[in-house]
């Protein structure tokens, strides 16, 4: 699975908006049929950060969704709405979903 993390600087005036703004993107991206996940947050110490986090089933489904029309489209849509380029972390890992974070696990409430 390509996992990938990524911090979003939106301009102030557009913060509020941020999620309407990339809400077409977001939802073409996550009807891909490789896309695993497609997760935006807001920081709760920076409001005008958004971080996005992805996954793709594989490399053939990453490059997909980097070649898509959609994708294509957010990367003249979204940029005027940034104070910066867009940093990323991004990296293939064998996983094919979420692992349960054992250190703080849950007793069964049943």
């Amino acid at each position: 699975m390509i996992f990938i993390t990524a911090k979003f600087q939106v301009l102030p005036e557009y913060a509020d908006r941020w999620p309407e703004i990339a809400g077409e993107f977001t939802e073409a991206t996550r009807a891909e049929p490789g896309c695993q996940w497609f997760d935006w947050s807001r920081s709760v110490e920076d409001p005008n950060e958004y971080v996005l986090v992805e996954a793709f089933r594989d490399d053939a489904a990453g490059a997909a969704h980097v070649q898509s029309d959609h994708f294509k489209k957010a990367q003249q849509t979204l940029p005027p709405h940034l104070a910066e380029t867009p940093r990323i972390i991004n990296f293939t890992i064998p996983q094919d979903d979420w692992s349960e974070l054992g250190e703080m696990a849950v007793p069964s409430r049943g």
